[in-house]
């Protein structure tokens, strides 16, 4: 078994400890801590980028759970919708890390791209959406709604990762009609769905490295709590205020990706 911190210097490891604190603060809130956790574990030395994508799960899964506990006990979100929901999302996500072992994320970047400049400016002009809950579908419905948009996100997840928890926000705001906190709290419990279908995958052939991931997770149980805790005391309001800023950051990070793929 590869821990990881063989020979990892000090300096690294506390890069490691402060990404993962800060990651798991933004996943709580809106998702995308990838965006933190995912760049700062490519500065391993001697980790592949596969190793890099396995471990940051094995670490997001330690913050997801916390940040859903906490969520669960403060917002008490309705789990007749997180359960299934999540149980689509964790299959979608095995098939997307699959797929991720053997097709090039650049694949798919563009339209991702897409699909977060929409969001960002249905959110930015829209500011009475996610404020209350005001549900768009009922019955069979609402649940059949629920399960797609776990599967499809679940999948993005094992394929490619970053902004997981700001897709499931959106998508369970916009499609269905939940508030911003409610959408949080739900989101959360589907992530933790999403992070263990992608480490059954990678876990087996031996692409996390144990030892930082643990010390990842450990970073990432406190500053989701944290943010839990923040986003639950500041409400609806102000997790869409940090959901457009991380959905902006997104947007440079992938659209630069797909820049330098195409054009460099």
């Amino acid at each position: 078994m590869v821990s990881g911190l063989e020979s990892i210097q000090l300096g690294t490891v506390v890069l490691v400890i402060l990404a993962g604190l800060a990651a798991g603060w933004v996943d709580a809130v809106v998702g995308g801590g990838g965006l933190i956790q995912l760049p700062a574990m490519l500065l391993v030395p001697g980790i592949s980028p596969v190793q890099a994508l396995a471990t940051n799960k094995m670490g997001s899964i330690f913050g997801t759970t916390t940040s859903a506990v906490t969520y669960y006990g403060r917002v008490r979100p309705d789990l007749r919708t997180a359960l299934p929901m999540a149980a689509i999302a964790m299959a979608g996500s095995y098939g997307g890390a699959v797929l991720a072992a053997n097709l090039p994320a650049s694949v798919f970047k563009p339209i991702i791209v897409a699909a977060l400049i929409a969001v960002a400016l249905f959110t930015a002009f829209q500011p009475s959406v996610g404020q209350l809950t005001k549900l768009r579908h009922e019955g069979h419905r609402h649940y059949v709604v629920a399960c797609l948009i776990g599967g499809a996100i679940g999948f993005y997840d094992g394929l490619i990762g970053p902004g997981t928890g700001s897709f499931l926000i959106i998508a369970l705001v916009s499609a269905m009609g939940y508030a911003f906190l409610e959408a949080s709290a739900k989101a959360k419990i589907v992530n933790v769905a999403t992070n263990a279908g992608a480490l059954l995958f990678f876990a087996p052939h031996g692409a996390v490295l144990w030892g930082l991931g643990l010390l990842l997770g450990a970073a990432n149980m406190a500053g989701g709590y944290i943010g839990a805790r923040t986003a639950v005391r500041q409400g609806s309001r102000f997790i869409r205020i940090v959901f457009l800023v991380v959905v902006a950051a997104l947007i440079i990070k992938l659209g630069s990706d797909v820049w330098q793929d195409n054009f460099t």
